[in-house]
This record gives structure tokens, sequence and C-alpha cells, in this order.
């Protein structure tokens, strides 16, 4: 069978950033924790059934929010980081057009509500908090409280769903099925459940400082440590208020294991490379490699070689796992918001290097070169992605 050829699509604008991590509830909060290199990855009580009495090292969200948002860090979360990202977008001057989409981007729903529900005499609530626990819900909720009429939908693509919601929104906006579209990915379950499984598979580590722990393409690094996030991006056909522009990207799978890599990256080089040409982009062109880099040996072993191979001539590679955790769905998404912001601030503000690695591993916040910037998320089963972002001019 002879492929389908691959063409360059449009250039699309990502115009508002609103963002729930573990810094705070606000971008800025993001930006300013990232730019003081201070780990939101700190102590948190609560979780004996990890680790004993304990407190285990996590980046979680606070419990703060609008109650009319919802009754849980999930719901409230996702309504404030996507309230954010629309007042941010109408203040640089993007105006929504007749059709506006939303895409959101998750992989476990609300399971703070879910653990209260199975938690309950006879696992029985009253209807309306049924309701409450639908993935649905608080989106519908978001569509009616800002007169949102366009396609809705939900992404799961593991660890990488971020940059798959943002391809697919782009998807929408070169096929004229939406003018704009709200792309939200929201992770909140770092529950202690949940922590003790990633724990017994070996990839969380949770008993020491993140910067001891997560040091992607550096070593000594022994996996990735956890966060939670809820991230929203306006992503519009137009340039009004542009962060940055989203050249375009690609998305495969490895076909090969439910956790592991395949030890020869070639499905992931042939992502970036597919990413590439959708985009329009050399790869002599891209600046920055803003990796996946979960400080996993497995992942950053196939980014690290990607990233000699395909680009050569590029001037670094960062991963901001070490600062804000491993945000599980909103991992893509918290790092191009990340990236965004560097566009607009002129820096870099990647972890500082903590021991050998990389010769070309950013360390601390370092000024920005003009350029394309690449971001790759892989996900765990296999998902690859990538999205080639550049400066917001049109």
């Amino acid at each position: 069978m002879v492929p389908r050829p691959r063409q360059p699509s449009l250039p699309t604008w990502i115009s508002g950033i609103g963002a729930v991590t573990g810094y705070g509830w606000g971008a800025k909060h993001l930006w300013d924790g990232l730019v003081l290199g201070e780990s939101a990855v700190v102590p948190q009580p609560g979780f004996e059934t990890v680790r004993g009495a304990d407190d285990v090292f996590l980046a979680l969200i606070s419990d703060e929010g609008d109650p009319a948002d919802g009754p849980s860090r999930f719901s409230r979360a996702l309504h404030s980081a996507a309230r954010e990202a629309i007042e941010d977008a109408r203040a640089r001057g993007w105006k929504p057009g007749p059709t506006v989409g939303v895409i959101h981007a998750f992989v476990l729903s609300d399971v703070d509500l879910w653990r209260d529900f199975y938690d309950r005499p006879n696992r029985h609530v009253a209807r309306r908090r049924y309701i409450q626990l639908m993935p649905s819900t608080p989106i519908t909720n978001l569509m009616i409280e800002h007169d949102f009429h366009g396609p809705c939908m939900s992404v799961v693509a593991m660890c990488a769903s971020g940059n798959a919601a943002l391809l697919t929104a782009k998807m929408w906006l070169d096929a004229g099925v939406a003018d704009d579209v709200l792309v939200v990915a929201t992770d909140v379950s770092a529950t202690p459940e949940n922590v003790r499984q990633f724990v017994d598979l070996g990839v969380i580590v949770v008993d020491r400082p993140s910067l001891d722990a997560c040091r992607p393409f550096q070593e000594g690094s022994l996996g990735f440590t956890g966060g939670e996030a809820s991230v929203g991006l306006v992503v519009s056909g137009r340039p009004d208020g542009g962060y940055a522009t989203l050249r375009g990207g690609a998305m495969s799978h490895d076909a090969h294991h439910v956790i592991s890599l395949a030890a020869d990256p070639v499905q992931i080089g042939s992502c970036y490379n597919s990413a590439l040409v959708n985009a329009g982009v050399p790869a002599e062109e891209v600046v920055y490699f803003n990796a996946h880099g979960p400080g996993t040996r497995q992942c950053d072993g196939a980014e690290s070689q990607l990233f000699d191979e395909l680009f050569p001539g590029a001037d670094g590679i960062f991963s901001f796992k070490p600062l804000v955790g491993h945000c599980q769905a909103a991992a893509a998404a918290v790092e191009v918001a990340i990236s965004c912001l560097s566009y607009e601030e002129g820096i870099i503000p990647a972890p500082p290097r903590v021991a050998p690695g990389h010769d070309r591993l950013l360390s601390g916040p370092v000024a920005r070169q003009q350029g394309v910037t690449l971001k790759s998320s892989i996900g765990m089963g296999g998902y690859n992605t990538a999205i080639l972002l550049d400066e917001p001019a049109e």
C-alpha cells in the first residue's frame, strides 16, 4: 500500500493560557515558581498507605477554587484553568468566532468523587451527586457558562493527552469545523491509592526531593516525581493575541508493549519526522527540543538518541518535570503553556542541572533564542506525539 502523502498544515495560534498547578491557582504562580527554580514537588501528608507514616514528595493542587464550580478539586481546577485562559485571550485581543469548540484531555476523571461514591454504604448517592461523577458534567457546565456551542469531546492518550488534544483542535480548525477551540487538560489523580500503584510499578519516586530523584538527561535519575495540574489553552485560527504559533505535529503508536518502550525508538522517530513534514519545518530549523523527559531510563534514552540524530544543530534540550512534577494527562499541556510563556517572556525557565548529563541540556533560566520548539510527549502504552511551536508573528 502506498502511504498517503502528508501535506503541511495551516498555522494556528495559542492565544490564551490558564493553569492550576502545584505552584498555585493561576499561570502567574506557575511562571514565578519556575523562574525561581524551586520545585513544586514538596512533602505531602496523608499518604501513610504508600510509605507508612512518612510524608511523600508530590506536586498537588491545593483545595481552593470557587465552590460554585463543583464539589471537587477536579471540577474546580478545570473551570478555573479554562476561565483564566479565556479571560487571558480576551485581554490579549482575541474575540471568539461564531463556532467555539472544547476538547478536554484527561485519563482518570474525578477520582476523589468516585472514591467517595465507593466508600458510601450501599454505594448510593443522590441523583445530583451521581451526575457530578460523569466526566461530561464539568465540561457541559463549562459550555453553558461561556455559551459555547461548537464541537465538544474528550481525548485520552495517557501522558500524551495534552499534545493529542492540541493536534485534534488543530484538525478541527484546518477542517473548518470550528473557528476557535478551548483545550483543557486535567489530571487530579494523585490519591494514595494511585500513587501506591505507580510506586509498585517502579516509575515514580516519592521518598526524596524532586531534583534528587528526577534528573532528565542526567546521571543518577531514578524516575519521575508526581504532579497534578489543569491547564487551559485557547487555540485559534487567527493570530490575535497569540503567544506562539502551532505549526503542526503528528501522532503515532508503538504497538509494542503496554508499559515498555521498544528497544529501537523507530516509531517515535517516525512521529517526529511526520510532525516536521506536517508543520513544514526542516529539522535544521528546530532550535529547542522540549522533551517528554520523565527521568526514566527508557524514555530519556530514546529521546536523547533521537535528539542527537535528528537535531544535531539545535541549541538545547529540556524538560520541566523536575519542577512541576509529572502531571500525567496534563503533562504535555503544562509544558506547552510554559513554552508559550517562554516565547512571551524571552527566557526558558529550565530546571537547574544537578549532575553530569547531556552536553546540550539547558540549566536554569536561559535567554531564549528565536525559532522553533519541538514538543515531544510520550504516553504509557506506546502513544507518541510531537508538535512544533514557533514565534507568534503572522
